[in-house]
């Protein structure tokens, strides 16, 4: 656990980059620092781990007032992940995920196979331990540097703006990948970043603070996106909030439909036969969906069999056990109107509708506006 106890930050020109911070991060989860910038956040991270001293109040780590640990020590039981990685250019990938096991006093036989579990534990292939940074890409280093800061196995990592530089699909990836991970080890976690899509999608729990280094609101992203405590929040959080908290309801209560389906190398006249309103969904031998097929293309091209070329891939993919953000945009991006979901092992499950996922996004709006009034009448009597 991580407290901030009335923590403040000011220099000398009178500048104030936290003021009378107060939050707990609990420990094994997320905590993420959101907000625009001048609000604190990178200063209030750092002061976890005394990279920067507060000029009043404390910041306690399982009950202990930091300032009562020597910096070195502090640090060796803290993980730190920033912006582009930072990691050592002359050194390899091993050796730099190696470099705090060997500070800590183990061989150099023990922390290289500490730091060949770690690459494994990313997601990076053995055959990268040899290479430099500068011969990685931007999502592979961001990945060493993760696999660096588990290298002690601390009980908690601070992460400043750590996937910021990477381009979106690798995000997501790197997003997934970090999850994982924490899903495995349960670190106690305080992430920060600029970006509230991000905060909502990592955090347990998000603090949105304002320029001037105060705490507007710290509680759950489904709480935040729901009851913003004022109108900066609501701002900050954005307009579009009730379709992000779409993330928060489940989807597996939906009603599927059984879609038809062919096989690649199906000859076209199956697509003839099967196909709805014009389209047919394609899946591999394992049943996963690769792509819609316009069956006007079958009757042009005679018997021949359904291939890659001809598939529309428009369409992301929902999941039984998702969410009905991500049945609702299965279903608005398909080609045929109809959302794909796929089981937990990828494979085709059925479709759904926008208008289905609608009906069912009424009933769980109509379920927290309920629980909401009933909050609040119980709060007055």
């Amino acid at each position: 656990m991580i407290r901030f106890d009335s923590t403040t930050k000011g220099f000398p020109d009178g500048t104030v980059a936290v003021d009378s911070l107060s939050l707990e991060a609990p420990s094994g989860k997320i905590s993420v620092l959101v907000g625009p910038s001048g609000c604190g956040k990178t200063t209030s991270l750092r002061m976890v781990n005394r990279m920067i001293e507060p000029t009043s109040g404390r910041v306690l780590l399982d009950g202990t007032d930091v300032a009562s640990i020597a910096p070195a020590e502090l640090r060796r039981g803290i993980g730190y992940v920033i912006q582009q990685g930072g990691l050592f250019p002359h050194r390899t990938v091993l050796d730099n995920i190696a470099t705090v096991p060997l500070l800590l006093g183990r061989s150099k036989r023990q922390a290289r196979q500490r730091a060949g579990e770690l690459l494994e534990l990313v997601g990076l292939p053995q055959a990268l331990a040899g290479r430099y940074p500068a011969q990685l890409s931007g999502g592979q280093q961001q990945r060493v540097g993760v696999a660096r800061a588990l290298a002690a196995d601390p009980p908690v990592m601070l992460m400043d703006e750590p996937f910021s530089a990477v381009d979106p699909v690798v995000r997501e990836q790197l997003h997934n990948e970090f999850l994982r991970i924490q899903a495995e080890l349960s670190k106690t976690i305080i992430f920060v970043t600029h970006d509230i899509d991000e905060a909502i999608r990592l955090g347990d729990k998000v603090a949105v603070m304002r320029v001037g280094g105060t705490l507007a609101q710290f509680t759950s992203p489904a709480e935040l996106l729901s009851r913003p405590q004022d109108s900066f929040v609501a701002a900050f959080v954005g307009r579009d909030r009730g379709y992000r908290a779409l993330a928060f309801a489940s989807a597996s209560s939906l009603p599927l439909a059984d879609e038809p389906t062919i096989r690649l190398g199906d000859p076209l006249s199956k697509a003839l036969d099967r196909a709805q309103d014009g389209w047919i969904l394609v899946v591999d031998d394992n049943d996963a969906p690769l792509g819609w097929l316009a069956t006007g293309n079958s009757t042009q091209d005679g018997e021949r069999s359904a291939e890659t070329s001809m598939l529309n891939l428009g369409g992301t993919l929902g999941r039984q056990d998702g969410t009905l953000r991500e049945a609702l945009d299965a279903a608005l991006s398909s080609p045929s109107g109809r959302g794909v979901i796929v089981d937990e092992d990828g494979r085709y499950a059925g479709t759904v509708t926008a208008s289905q996922v609608l009906v069912r996004i009424e009933t769980h709006a109509t379920g927290q506006r309920e629980e909401a009034l009933h909050s609040v009448t119980g709060a007055s009597s």
